[in-house]
């Protein structure tokens, strides 16, 4: 039997439009099950900390667990492979962080493409990174340390968590930025990074405000600067780098992504979960005490800042020669 014209062109616009009905009714009633946040590192860190406290949120609002899996290795690689090959159902997704702008570019053989494997869902904070000296160090400002550093050219150990790390490429863009000559000492880590610096065996080192702030109130280490464009609310009265070196700026941002073809209507539901959890003033203030700022923007502008990080970290790779130990 041959249907009229009108009447089979209306069956194939309604057999179209299933899928998108489909797709939009399964966002509506998403999530139904528990979903998984994966985060590179181990758990009790500034990383893994993120993840909790918007693990919590997003359980609260939305009525399903969302369980932290801890899964560290390869500077988040694990991780961020164990999320691509994960179905792009909106049950599995990624803790972003610096490690995986960076490894775009440290990692010459990756078995995936993180912009184009990874679909961004929410940005959620961007944290400084604070410069800090032994005590015993002559200098207390940045130009006093960049003076000293000119005139010992060479003299100045500076430790970072490991080749390719978040210390590591922010003390490199010093370095470069400030025209400085320093020895960049690895170490497997960030916990023997400043077990070292506390001891004297090493001059200067650039970590997270979380991990560093208790030994600075104590005493222990002396602040030179932030990393940020701006001052970190934990530590209002130090200034930034960029205050002496201008242009210069570096920061850890954390936000979430998804396996790419993940639909669109999850991932606008998520960003919107997770923007109404920045907008909440408690929220702002736990990411304060963690040294950071929340950020938050739409899925298309996480992606562009994301692409403008990897390309920022990509020319400090290159031109500090940085390679896999």
């Amino acid at each position: 039997m041959r249907l009229p014209r009108r009447q089979f062109l209306h069956l194939v616009a309604g057999a179209a439009a299933l899928p998108a009905v489909s797709r939009f009714a399964w966002a509506q009633t998403y999530p139904t099950q528990p979903v998984r946040i994966v985060v590179g590192l181990a758990p009790g860190g500034t990383t893994d900390i993120v993840a909790r406290l918007i693990g919590q949120w997003l359980s609260e609002r939305l009525g399903q667990p969302f369980v932290i899996e801890n899964r560290p290795g390869a500077g988040a690689g694990i991780a961020t492979r164990a999320v691509v090959s994960a179905p792009a159902d909106g049950y599995t997704l990624l803790l972003v962080n610096a490690a995986n702008v960076i490894n775009a570019t440290f990692y010459e053989k990756l078995n995936f493409n993180f912009i184009h494997d990874i679909a961004p869902v929410a940005s959620i904070s961007r944290e400084a990174s604070v410069m800090v000296v032994h005590p015993s160090f002559p200098a207390r400002t940045v130009p006093e340390f960049i003076a000293y550093a000119k005139a010992n050219p060479g003299q100045i150990n500076m430790a970072s968590a490991g080749n390719g790390s978040g210390p590591h490429v922010t003390g490199e863009l010093f370095k470069m930025m400030a025209r400085v000559d320093m020895v960049h000492v690895p170490y497997r880590g960030g916990a023997p990074a400043l077990t070292a610096l506390l001891a004297g065996e090493v001059q200067v080192y650039f970590g997270t405000v979380t991990g560093l702030i208790e030994y600075i109130r104590a005493g222990a280490l002396r602040p030179l600067a932030v990393t940020t464009a701006t001052r970190a609310e934990a530590l209002p009265d130090i200034p930034t780098v960029g205050e002496f070196v201008p242009g210069y700026e570096a920061s850890t941002v954390f936000g979430l992504g998804a396996p790419r073809n993940t639909p669109a209507g999850i991932i606008d539901k998520l960003n919107k979960e997770i923007n109404r959890a920045l907008a909440d003033p408690t929220f702002k203030a736990r990411f304060a005490d963690l040294g950071g700022t929340v950020l938050a923007l739409s899925p298309a502008d996480f992606g562009k800042l994301i692409a403008a990080e990897t390309e920022k970290w990509a020319k400090v790779i290159s031109a500090g020669n940085i390679m896999p130990e």
